[in-house]
């Protein structure tokens, strides 16, 4: 007889925990979300989530974890925009990113001025979006996108900064126009098509021609839709 295969309930409560508790930071806000509520919403004691996760913040930064994670992993196809149909499809990936992981971003300030280990690892993530929107530019450039004479070097770096300031901020944005829809689920699609137009709308003065036009007829087709 074989042996009997231990059960890996411990595992799976932990990560249902996780789970559930995107899902509340997102639909309330993390500093509306308790512990208690949490262990409601799971139907299990505080002391079973405790046994998980003995403090909010550990929740919060294993949340921030698997979201650096994704990040990590998705900012490498940066190296590969050649034209704007592949830098729409890039933003609009880190869009939708960006939106299953939203209370980072709608609580982003108050997130960082109580967890320090955040407030660390959050400089690394606007570091690596800073290097991968360059690296979209020089491939734009390269491919001459931007015409021929590409897009000068002084002017890279700020576009770059304005790229990544309304990506870090777009949600913030849609919330305060409308708080009790904007990061419903069914407000999804259009707020990820309006911040990816509104993130490579800064390249309009640069593009060729013909890359402009086919931008514009981009978003215009998708937020039509």
């Amino acid at each position: 007889m074989s042996p009997r295969v231990p059960k890996k309930a411990p595992r799976r409560t932990a990560e249902r925990i996780l789970e559930v508790t995107l899902e509340l930071f997102n639909r309330f806000g993390e500093p509306n979300v308790s512990t208690t509520l949490i262990s409601a919403e799971l139907n299990i004691s505080p002391g079973n989530l405790y046994y998980h996760y003995p403090a909010k913040d550990e929740l919060i930064n294993s949340l921030f974890d698997r979201y650096e994670k994704a990040l990590t992993e998705l900012l490498r196809a940066a190296d590969g925009v050649r034209d704007v149909e592949d830098a729409w499809l890039f933003f609009h990936m880190l869009f939708e990113l960006i939106w299953q992981y939203r209370f980072l971003y709608r609580d982003l300030n108050d997130l960082l001025s109580k967890n320090r280990r955040l407030e660390t690892h959050f400089q690394f993530v606007l570091k690596n979006k800073q290097h991968a929107v360059k690296a979209v530019l020089d491939g734009l450039s390269h491919s001459q996108a931007f015409g021929k004479s590409g897009i000068d070097p002084r002017e890279a770096e700020p576009v770059a900064t304005s790229m990544v300031v309304v990506l870090t901020y777009w949600l913030s944005y849609e919330y305060v126009r409308d708080p009790r829809k904007a990061l419903e689920p069914e407000s999804a699609g259009a707020a990820l098509l309006r911040g990816a137009q509104h993130v490579l709308s800064l390249l309009l003065p640069y593009l060729d021609p013909a890359q402009r036009e086919h931008l514009l007829m981009l978003a215009g087709r998708y937020l039509r839709d």
